[in-house]
This record gives C-alpha cells, structure tokens and sequence, in this order.
C-alpha cells in the first residue's frame, strides 16, 4: 500500500490524472487495451476535472462500474447517467465504450446479466481490471460494500445484488472482492477533514472496514489523499 499525500483537493486531482495517464498507457502498450472500473461521488468530480488533460489512445477504454443503482440513467443518481453527462463531451471517450448496468429488472437480474456483459468484455471470467477507482463513505463503506454486510464474504459471485443498501437508494449492484482484489491497480482519492477521522482508522489502526480490505493479492493500492483527509496519520 502506498499513501501519496498532497496539499489540496487540486493537487488530488492532478495527482489522479497521472496515475491514470501512466497505468492507461502501460496497459495500452502491453495488453492493447485498458480496463478501468469508476465510481460515483468525488470520483466522479476528480475524474471530470482531470481527465480531459490525460494523454492516453481513448479508443483503447473500456470502462465498467464498481458498483451502480438500480436508478433510470437520467436520474441524478445513476452513476453512468452522471459520466455520460460530465465526461463523455469532455474526451473522445464514447458511449459504447462504457459497460453499462441494466436497468428496469431486479436487482439479481441486473448483476447477473453485469456479469456476463464483464465476461464477453474481458473475454474470460476473471475480470482483470487495470485500474478500479475507488470511493470511500463516512462509514468505511467502498462500492457498495458497507460495513456488517454480508456481502462482505461473498466468494463466488463476481457480481453481487443488494437491495438493503443502508445509503439510499437500496437496490444496487456492487462488485465483490475477489474481482476487486485480482484488479492490476486500486487508487482511492480523499479530500478534506470529514475523511481524516474514518482514514485513521483504516489506515493507521487497521480497523477491520470495508475500504480496509482492499488489498490487491498481486497488485497496488494507493490512497491519494490531501492534507486536510491526512490530518490523522
């Protein structure tokens, strides 16, 4: 684990966008393509902001979701509907690139249908990502792993429902750990004092949370974060 700290959510995002810009390229140059997983909240904000500086071929994207609600795309919470309207006009990035959730089933049927999608994606089953950009809430949670969840122990299912999320609204799909620990790279990006309390705890006491099991079991994991969300360490 690599902790990157930084003086102001600016300098997050500049710091984000290079990461972004070297892992995108080696794996462009080794792989020929890229596979990156993103997240909603300040993710989203930070990627807005700094990808459209990336130097990167943005025809060899394909982007997927950590996890995403169960929302139609123009509601304010989908996920994907945000992306399509703050990062698609912004890049040369297309609509199709993008791996998106289906909408308008339940909840198990939009994560099995998720899966298969991943899988004609990657063109196998274990859903190697380069790079999954990561969130983290005021409870630890990441995706949509929330502390005392069951969820926490899923091992088969690549792709999990859940329709009692305690973060309205409920009914979301989430990617579990074994996809989000064989990823190559996991970058979370954190800014100001109301994270500084929860990064002690998962950073420095090791607490036991959900943005704590994060361990990639052959890749990195980097916390990018600002002095303010540092303050503690």
């Amino acid at each position: 684990m690599t902790t990157i700290k930084v003086s102001n959510e600016q300098e997050i995002i500049k710091k984000l966008a290079s990461y972004v810009e070297k892992i995108s390229n080696d794996a462009i140059l080794n792989r020929g393509q890229f596979f990156i997983g993103l997240s909603g909240g300040s993710v989203l904000k930070y990627l807005c902001e700094g990808l459209p500086q990336v130097d990167t071929d943005w025809s060899k994207w394909t982007l997927a979701f950590c996890d995403e609600r169960l929302v139609p795309e123009d509601s304010e919470d989908s996920t994907f509907g945000c992306y399509e309207r703050m990062l698609i006009p912004k890049t040369n990035l297309t609509r199709n690139q993008f791996i998106i959730v289906k909408q308008g089933v339940t909840a198990k049927e939009a994560a099995e249908d998720y899966t298969e999608k991943l899988t004609k994606a990657f063109k196998n089953d274990e859903f190697k990502f380069d790079l999954l950009l990561l969130g983290m809430g005021p409870d630890g949670h990441t995706c949509s792993l929330f502390p005392g969840h069951s969820l926490l122990d899923e091992i088969n299912l690549k792709v999990a429902a859940i329709t009692d999320s305690p973060k309205p609204p409920p009914e979301r799909i989430t990617l579990t750990y074994p996809v989000i620990n064989n990823a190559r790279n996991c970058i979370f990006a954190c800014s100001g004092s109301g994270k500084s309390d929860m990064i002690k705890r998962i950073l420095k006491d090791k607490e036991d949370l959900p943005a704590g099991r994060v361990k990639p079991d052959a890749g990195s994991v980097y916390w990018i974060l600002d002095d303010a969300a540092a303050a503690h360490l």
